[in-house]
């Protein structure tokens, strides 16, 4: 069994999962001025993490993985913000 496919399926999911549920929520916040940009910010940087992370998964060589896994932790962590 290959547990690090495995793993990587199961963060795709996870991440993917993430990102429905930020936009579900964030889309029941009416809407105003002070939050629409917020929230547009928090829309790019969480479907980046999950774009990126499926992009790392199908990298070609592992310099290329090791640059996706870093823009995966960078949008994770702005997301956060």
């Amino acid at each position: 069994m290959d547990f690090g496919n495995n793993y990587n399926q199961i963060f795709a999911r996870r991440t993917k999962a993430l990102t429905i549920t930020i936009i579900n929520e964030l889309s029941e916040i009416p809407y105003s001025d002070k939050i629409s940009n917020i929230r547009k910010q928090i829309f790019r940087s969480v479907s980046s993490t999950t774009s990126n992370y499926r992009a790392m998964c199908r990298a070609r060589s592992t310099k290329e993985k090791y640059s996706k896994i870093c823009i995966v932790v960078e949008e994770a962590d702005e997301t956060l913000f």
